[in-house]
Parts: structure tokens; C-alpha cells; sequence
């Protein structure tokens, strides 16, 4: 038995609240009155402000901010909820602080996940072409090369990124908040964006399959390319803004960490076992790249290995091939394993929240998505 793994199938509790009631925090991005900012008319304004600069520049750039601005569009909005419901449940009441900072984090998603396509050379995200995709598709029709083409949508992609990332620390400093509080939120930022790019670089050597990479290894890989930017910092943005204790602060580091990695566990799976239609994701695309991922590590210590590692990394992997993966992993026991990490890491993420005493309408929250979280993978 694995050292991560336990005796017994990892349980949450049932929530104290059941979910959406009064008790429990809304994650929902909420209402506002008439004319009180949001995380959408924050993020116009970034975004409208890059366009203005736009109208004295050639048209290339007004095509590539276009796209930007695209890309940005859509998506679930998780991180601006959580930062808000966090504000809310520390008792912060400043909506136009929150909804710029919100604003901020949503267009540092946007640029990570840019780049992110930029390195593993996907061409499409929510089901359309993203920024390199369209620009690289642009170049095609113009009769250019393929492999020319696809350099110039990975350039526009670069670009793209580097000019949102600008826009969102751009947003960060120039936040209506104490002085103090925004060089504490710009370091918190810093921090965020330093362990991103240790766990994308990380992803990609581990990918490289000269090493065999361990369970903890990819654990902190997954921790540091998604948990501290997505869920980590929210808290931790939200605390800091509502001028929570230090000790809160801290905690919400610990319980965001621990609960991005059980999202990223979940998302494994699910980028190998889930449904596309519903997850919009290809179940193909991490086999084929030969991503270490948890589920992948723990199979290479099992018998089946010998049976799976041919299919692993190989680019032209099929959906009948990929049937016969699955089968495998199943039969491996490491679909169980995942599952029950990823059980383990959101149980701790509770544990943390409730030890450090965080609000009772976050601990609620975290019980109810974590149960929600784990019933996705089943």
C-alpha cells in the first residue's frame, strides 16, 4: 500500500448546513444595486482601457487585444466568487475594492491559461479557437506555412499573456485600498505567480520522461501550477483585503493549497475518465502528451504498467486505445487511489479551515463543494 494511501475509503462529513442554506456561504457572484461596481465592469474597464491604448497602434495589435478580450469572456468565475464570498464571510463592505481585485485574478487566469495552451500547443479552449489558435488559423488562411503559422499563433499567445498579466498586477496596485494593503495583496500576487511557473515548468520536465516522478512530486507540481493561484490566493486575497488577522491569512494559504490539490486530482481523473461533453476537455489529450499526473504515477508502480506504458505519450493515440487505458487503470487500483488522495486533501482543507477557526459560513461552504468536489470523479 502506497504511504498516501489509507486503509479505508475517505469520507467527508456531512455539512453542517445543507447546501444554500442560510448558514452556509454563497459562492454565487452576488447582485449588485444599480451602479455599484462588479467583477464584470471592473474587468470591462481593464480591458477597454487596453483597447483605447489600442486605437494609436497598427491593427495586428487590435486583432491580438481583440482576442484577449475573448478569452477572458466565459468561464465559471470561480476565483472572483471565492475572493468575494471570502470578503463577505471576513466582513469586508468595500465592492469597489473587491470587484477591482476580482477583476484582477480573473485576467491573471486568462493569462496563465494563455500561456498554458502556448506550451502545450492546444489551438482551442471553451470549445473555440483561443488567442494562438486564431492567430495561427489567421496565418493559414493567408497561405503561410503551417509550421510558420503555428510560430506566429505561439507568439500572439506569449504576447497576449505577458499583456494581460500586466493588466491584472496593473489592476492589483492601483486597487482603493490602504497603501500597506495593497503592497501585502501585490505580495501575495508576486508569491502566486513564482509558484505558477514552478509548477508549469515542473509539468512539462516531468512530461519529458527521463525521471520517474513520485506521487509527492506531482502533489506538489499540482500545488504549485494550480492550488496557489486559484484557490490560495483568493482567500488570502480576500483576508488580506478585509484586514483578517495574520493567523487568518495564513490559514487560508493552508486550506486553499490543500484544496486546489484535491481540485487538480479531481481534474486528473477527469481528463482521463470524464465525459467531454460535460467537462469540455479532451480525454486524450494527457495520455497523449504523456502528463505525470498522479493517476499515471501510481499505475507505473502497479503490474499493469507494462500493459499501459506503451499508450502513454504517444501522440497518436486513439479513443479505442484509450479505452483499453482506462480499463487498465481501473483494474490497477490507481483510479481508487486518486480518488481517495483527492478525498483525503479536501478532508484536510475542512480540518485546516476549522482548526484555524476561519468563518463558520466558509468552513461551511468548504464541506458542501468539497462533497460536491469528490462526487464529480465518481
Amino acid at each position: 500500500m502506497h504511504p498516501l494511501m489509507t486503509e479505508d475509503p475517505v469520507r467527508l462529513d456531512a455539512p453542517e448546513y445543507p447546501p444554500g442554506s442560510a448558514g452556509c456561504l454563497d459562492l454565487a457572484l452576488p447582485h449588485r444595486p444599480t451602479g455599484e461596481p462588479t467583477v464584470e465592469t471592473a474587468l470591462s474597464e481593464i480591458l477597454d482601457r487596453g483597447a483605447a491604448i489600442g486605437t494609436t497602434l497598427d491593427p495586428g495589435y487590435q486583432r491580438l487585444w481583440a482576442e484577449l478580450t475573448a478569452a477572458s469572456r466565459g468561464g465559471k468565475r470561480v476565483r472572483p466568487a471565492l475572493l468575494e464570498a471570502g470578503y463577505r464571510a471576513w466582513g469586508g463592505t468595500d465592492a469597489r475594492a473587491v470587484s477591482r481585485l476580482a477583476a484582477a485574478i480573473e485576467l491573471m487566469h486568462t493569462a496563465l491559461v494563455i500561456h498554458d495552451d502556448v506550451i502545450d500547443g492546444d489551438e482551442r479552449r471553451r470549445g473555440r479557437l483561443n488567442v494562438s489558435g486564431w492567430h495561427a488559423a489567421q496565418a493559414r488562411e493567408r497561405g503561410t506555412d503551417p509550421a510558420r503559422a503555428r510560430e506566429y499563433g505561439a507568439a500572439a499567445g506569449i504576447l497576449a499573456g505577458d499583456l494581460a498579466l500586466t493588466g491584472a498586477l496593473r489592476a492589483v496596485a492601483t486597487c482603493p485600498a490602504p497603501t500597506s494593503t495593497v503592497h501585502r495583496l501585490l505580495d501575495l500576487f508576486d508569491l502566486a505567480l513564482h509558484a505558477t511557473a514552478a509548477g508549469e515548468l515542473a509539468d512539462v520536465r516531468l512530461s519529458l520522461g527521463v525521471e520517474a516522478a513520485s506521487v509527492e512530486e506531482t502533489l506538489l507540481m499540482a500545488e504549485h501550477k494550480t492550488a496557489v493561484y486559484s484557490f490560495a490566493l483568493p482567500l488570502q486575497a480576500a483576508a488580506v483585503l478585509a484586514e483578517a488577522p495574520p493567523a487568518a491569512v495564513a490559514a487560508a494559504g493552508r486550506t486553499g493549497r490543500l484544496l486546489g490539490t484535491a481540485f487538480q486530482l479531481v481534474d486528473d481523473l477527469l481528463g482521463v475518465f470524464g465525459d467531454p461533453t460535460v467537462t469540455g476537455k479532451s480525454r486524450l489529450s494527457d495520455l497523449a502528451a504523456g502528463k505525470q499526473t498522479s493517476l499515471i504515477v501510481h499505475a507505473r508502480s502497479t503490474a499493469t504498467w507494462r500493459l499501459i506504458s506503451r499508450y502513454v505519450g504517444d501522440p497518436a493515440l486513439t479513443e479505442e486505445q484509450a479505452v483499453t487505458v482506462r480499463a487498465l487503470l481501473q483494474a490497477s487500483g490507481s483510479r481508487a487511489f486518486v480518488e481517495q488522495l483527492a478525498a483525503r486533501q479536501a478532508r484536510q482543507a475542512v480540518a485546516a479551515a476549522e482548526d484555524a477557526g476561519l468563518p463558520a459560513e466558509l468552513v461551511c461552504w468548504l464541506r458542501s463543494t468539497t462533497g460536491d468536489l469528490l462526487g464529480r470523479a465518481a
